[in-house]
């Protein structure tokens, strides 16, 4: 079985098609799937989901992208988050690549989410382009991970260097890899994947963006999450089965998810 750690189909053109998506999911034994919050006007939508489907479960959070949007507060991150389907902080972080300027904002955010999450005990959610040695930095200096007695988390659809990559780890990070480890272009991408170890690693898709070859340039689903692992298990050379078992294994841990 696959599980896709991150996904949006709370997104309108996943939304409308949930009956058709929940069934491509079980074609590709997709067992379940995590649909992380970018803002909180819609967060009730992801709520919902969630609360509707068994294998469903959600986030709350706000997009470092999303400018002009509702600024949560820390309490309200712990109020949101404390209902039992809800089992991230997220998505946050900080993304220099879209937008310029001050982005102090997109900082302060981001410190907001991290306490949240020391607070309720709940996984990071981190999404970071362009940006890397600050959000390295904001997770050090306000206590991200295990090793700073806060909770750990993820850095997802992991695009950075293996510096990166170890340094997340290092605090109790897992490095979660989508679609993009599959395309020709991410050579880069793909030797950090070899070294990035299985116990450290969930797969997603990021849907419904960066579909996996062969589906590149079409809408994304957790259905196809499967691509992810099976390109995953040709890079390292391990059998198909341990990469399922092993990024099952590690959602159900690092989300504190019951089987």
């Amino acid at each position: 079985m696959y599980i896709d750690s991150h996904c949006h189909i709370n997104f309108p053109e996943l939304a409308a098609r949930m009956p058709e998506i929940l069934g491509k999911m079980a074609d590709n034994k997709v067992s379940h799937a995590l649909c992380v919050s970018c803002d909180l006007p819609n967060f009730p939508g992801v709520l919902e989901l969630a609360e509707r489907y068994p294998n469903i479960y959600a986030s709350v959070g706000v997009h470092p992208d999303y400018e002009d949007t509702p600024e949560p507060s820390v309490d309200d991150l712990i109020r949101l988050s404390n209902h039992p389907k809800i089992v991230a902080i997220g998505e946050t972080g900080l993304d220099y690549y879209r937008l310029e300027g001050d982005l102090e904002w997109q900082r302060e955010r981001f410190r907001r989410h991290i306490r949240a999450s020391r607070a309720t005990g709940k996984p990071l959610i981190i999404h970071t382009r362009a940006a890397s040695e600050d959000t390295i930095r904001i997770m050090r200096e306000e206590g991200a991970g295990t090793d700073a007695g806060g909770a750990a988390g993820v850095m997802h659809c992991f695009t950075e260097s293996l510096e990166v990559a170890k340094a997340a780890m290092e605090m109790g990070f897992y490095i979660s890899f989508s679609g993009i480890v599959t395309f020709k272009s991410a050579k880069d991408l793909q030797a950090v994947a070899r070294e990035v170890p299985l116990e450290q690693m969930l797969i997603e898709t990021d849907s419904p963006y960066l579909a996996p070859v062969p589906h590149r340039g079409k809408v994304n689903e957790p259905g196809l999450v499967r691509h992810v692992a099976e390109y995953l298990a040709l890079l390292k050379d391990v059998p198909l089965e341990r990469i399922a078992q092993q990024t099952t294994d590690n959602f159900f841990n690092l989300f504190k998810i019951m089987r």
